[in-house]
Parts: C-alpha cells; sequence; structure tokens
C-alpha cells in the first residue's frame, strides 16, 4: 500500500483523515487540514470528515500536544478545540493550544475570538 500525499485542499478528505492515528480513546486524522479557518468553518469542515469527524476538546487537543511526536504533521502553531468558553467583555470564544517548538508559551491553551485562524486536525472516538 503506498502512502496517502498530504492533502493540498481543506476539501481534500480521503488524504486528511489517512491512516488515523489511535491515542488513548479518540482517532486522530493523519494530517491536518493545510489551510487555517475560522473556528466554525473549522467544525464544519470536521463534520464533513464523516463518521463522527470532529474538532477535538481542549483536553484531547492537549493529549494531542503531549502526544505530537508520535502523531507526526503538525503544521502551524495554534490549533482549535471545540470547547467554548464565556468572558464578561468578549463573550463566547473558543480555546485553542499553542503547539509552538521552543517557545515559553509552547502547549498552553487560550481563549480567542472564533473568527481567528488556527489550524485544525480533526479527532473522532474510537
Amino acid at each position: 500500500m503506498t502512502a496517502l500525499e498530504p492533502p493540498k485542499s481543506n476539501t481534500d478528505y480521503k488524504n486528511i483523515i489517512g491512516k488515523p492515528i489511535k491515542i488513548g480513546n479518540i482517532e486522530i486524522a493523519q494530517y491536518d487540514f493545510p489551510d487555517r479557518m475560522n473556528w466554525n468553518d473549522a467544525k464544519k469542515a470536521c463534520a464533513r470528515l464523516g463518521a463522527g469527524w470532529r474538532l477535538p476538546t481542549k483536553d484531547e487537543l492537549n493529549l494531542l500536544y503531549e502526544n505530537k511526536g508520535q502523531i507526526g504533521h503538525l503544521g502551524y502553531w495554534r490549533f482549535w478545540s471545540s470547547t467554548e468558553s464565556r468572558t464578561e467583555t468578549n463573550g463566547i470564544l473558543a480555546f485553542e493550544q499553542d503547539f509552538s517548538e521552543g517557545s515559553k508559551y509552547s502547549g498552553h491553551q487560550y481563549h480567542d475570538e472564533k473568527s481567528a485562524k488556527y489550524s485544525v486536525r480533526a479527532v473522532r472516538d474510537f
């Protein structure tokens, strides 16, 4: 069996899923979506993969961070989670996590406006 090419577009569903990696009780798509996207588009894109694919929760996203060496192919430095938060001043936000190498912020989770564009890695329950 030949290896799949990294996805060239956000609709290259077969190559985004690729050969899923299993960690704990989730399966993780082999690749990120190649283009960063806002939170709402990220949720829709994951759902379009079918069969239970979705954005990871903030706890699952942290599991991805802790196992990033095993997962591989993690691109851009920040990734969306499905977990929302509410602030008095900014309303409903969503959590994201910094995956950058060598940064003092690496591994930290933040909440941000859903219009921000970050990387996306889909997961599903195993």
